[in-house]
Formats: structure tokens, sequence, C-alpha cells
């Protein structure tokens, strides 16, 4: 009988043995751990900062100079690169023909007016006659008919005249406006064909302009700063360059372009600043700075709280349940250590501001105070 008591014993006991080890394996396995984060308050204030635009430096007068004439190069008075002023020569096509013609045009102008004097007197003459009935009737018509032919030779005598002067004059090239020359296109002894051979290009080097992109809900800002006389000397309008030099020189509104583009939702605007060291050149890329006051309070929360991936801007924000969840926002200009956030948070939300690195939204995350700067 002892026998047979003994087997249910043994499963009892190893029953009891195996929910022992059970529970130790569920006790020993890993419990998702809370992330450590510093966090801060998205809060409200008057903003002063600057906003940024990417920018392309274009000089207010531009053209191409091309040949009038047709003729040789025979002179180039003018450097590549070299500054000129205003009806200096840059060019000169072989004038020997113009010249000639010039010359040809005057003789025809001569003759045919000495033409139209002689006829001028005839006619005179016949009128007396004629009113004494001393010559026919016929012969002062005629004379009158060659008078208005004389006349009519005389004016295409001038104007051949202006043709001949006019070419003459085209074949010296001079500057139309005061600027910088680029590379010549020619060399001495070159053959130019005019209407078409392009010899240089000249363009206005100071002042200078740098068009821009805005959005169209900002138009009355920079509205605004057109109609502001004093923009200049307030540095509202600066540049910088690649790398983060600032241009010297501050820069004001001048045009804003006539429509907003509908594939873009932007207009162009554009600044002109002083260019005296010549420093901003035609097809540059820059930076427009914009300085700027919101008139009433604005979304700010630390920039370090931003995270940028595939052009968006997103941020975490911890939840009641001390979870975060990922936001997309949209920013406004970046002041100091803060960045205005235009839409997607709310005033009190709480961001995360550090311990940004492989959080994820629902993440489970406690919060830290943030560590104070070493004493030096």
């Amino acid at each position: 009988m002892k026998n047979y008591k003994i087997a249910p014993l043994f499963l009892f006991t190893a029953g009891l043995v195996g929910a022992c080890g059970n529970k130790q394996q569920q006790a020993g396995s890993p419990q998702p751990q809370a992330t450590p984060v510093t966090t801060e308050m998205v809060t409200e204030e008057i903003v002063a900062g600057m906003d940024a635009y990417p920018g392309s430096v274009v000089p207010l007068n531009e053209t191409d100079l091309r040949a009038e004439v047709s003729g040789y190069i025979t002179a180039i008075f003018v450097a590549d690169g070299a500054s000129v002023s205003k009806g200096q020569k840059l060019y000169e096509i072989d004038r020997t023909r113009y010249e000639a013609a010039a010359q040809q045009a005057k003789a025809a102008l001569a003759i045919a007016e000495a033409n139209l004097d002689r006829i001028t007197r005839d006619v005179a003459r016949y009128r007396k006659l004629a009113e004494q009935d001393a010559i026919a009737r016929q012969t002062l018509d005629y004379a009158e008919t060659d008078l208005n032919n004389a006349e009519a030779q005389v004016a295409s005598a001038k104007a051949a005249l202006v043709t001949a002067t006019t070419n003459l004059n085209r074949s010296t090239i001079v500057a139309p406006f005061s600027g910088t020359i680029g590379i010549s296109q020619v060399r001495a002894g070159a053959l130019v064909t005019a209407g078409s051979t392009l010899l240089n290009t000249i363009s206005s080097t100071s002042p200078i302009a740098v068009d821009f992109a805005v959005n169209q809900r900002n138009i009355q800002q920079f509205v605004d700063l057109q109609k502001q006389g004093n923009v200049e000397k307030d540095s509202v309008i600066t540049l910088t360059f690649a790398g983060g030099t600032i241009y010297p020189q501050p820069g004001k509104i001048t045009v804003i372009d006539r429509a907003v583009d509908a594939n873009t939702g932007t207009i162009t605007v554009r600044a002109t600043f002083a260019n005296p060291d010549g420093l901003l050149r035609a097809g540059m890329n820059t930076n427009v700075r914009v300085r700027t006051t919101s008139a009433t309070k604005q979304l700010v929360i630390p920039y370090q709280a931003v995270t940028e991936q595939l052009g968006q801007s997103a941020v975490y924000v911890v939840t009641d349940s001390s979870t975060v969840e990922e936001r997309l926002v949209e920013l406004g200009a970046k002041v100091a250590e803060k960045v205005v956030v235009r839409e997607g948070l709310s005033l009190g939300d709480t961001v995360v501001t550090q311990g940004l690195i492989n959080l994820r939204s629902g993440a489970k995350v406690t919060v830290q105070q943030p560590a104070k700067p070493s004493e030096q």
C-alpha cells in the first residue's frame, strides 16, 4: 500500500517545483525602462530676432554689348574686368568705309541743296513772268514740279546722311552706363557681324541688389519695411556669406514683385546694398537676414528640442502618462537659443530638450532636472 502512495506525492512535489520555477522566470524577465530626459514648457514671448532667406545677387543694370555694324575689330580700349564710366570707349570697329559713306552722304546733301536753291530761284522768276503773261503757264507748272522733286531729294539726302553718321558713330562702342565690364568675347582683328556678335557684358556694381523669396503671409512685413525711410541706418536688412561672415554694408527693401508665384506661394523681394569694394558679384549666393519684432507674443521653445528629418521639423511632447509623442511643427524666426513655433504646439505643452537620441513615440520617460553648468 505504501508503494502506491509515493507516486501521487512525487507528482505534487514536482508540480510545486515547476510552479516556483515559472514564477522565478517571470520575475527575472526584463521590464521596459523609462528613458531619462530633461524638458521645458512652451512659453510666449515678444520676439525680436532675425529671419534668414536665401538670396541671389543681381545687378541693377546689366546689358550685353553687341556689334551694331559689321567689320573687323581695330581697337579694344579697356582691360577685361575693368571698371568703366558711362560714355567711355570700349571697342572700335574698322571705321574706314563708314567714314567714306558719311562723307559721300554729306556731298550728296550739298548737291541736293544746291540744286534746290537753283530751282527755287527759277520758280520765283517764272512766277513773276507768269503774272505778266510773259511765259506759258505750263513752264511754271514744270518748274514747280522740279521744285517739289528737289525738296524731296534734299530730304532723302539728309536721311542718308543721318544713316551714314549713325553707322560711323556705332563703329565705336561706348559704355551705356557706369559699371564693370566682363571678359571680352572677341579680340583685335576679329570679324564681327551687326546684331549678332556678342562683344562683352557690362553690369553696374554699386549699388547692387539681392533678390530673395518670402512667404506670401509676410508681404505686409516687407511692405512696411519698404515704406520706412531709415531702414539702412537701423541695419534691419543685412547679408551673410558662406561660413557666417557678415557683409559690412546694410541694405534696404526697394522692390516687391507684382505677383505671388502660384506654385510656391512666395513673392520675390529685392534689397539693395552699397558695394564700394566690389565684394558682391552678380550671381553670388548669400543669405538675407531681416530683423523682426513680433507685434504680439509668440510661442517659443528651446531650439535644441527640434529634430530635423527629410526637410520637416518635429519635437517630442511629454503626455500625462509619462510617455512622449512626436509632433510635426512649423518654425519661425530663431532667436538666440530659442525658436518661434508657428504651428504644432500649444502654450503649456512640455517638450523634450535632452535625451532625444533613440527616442520614439510612445516611449516611457522620466523627467530629470537639467544639469547645472560646472563652476569654472
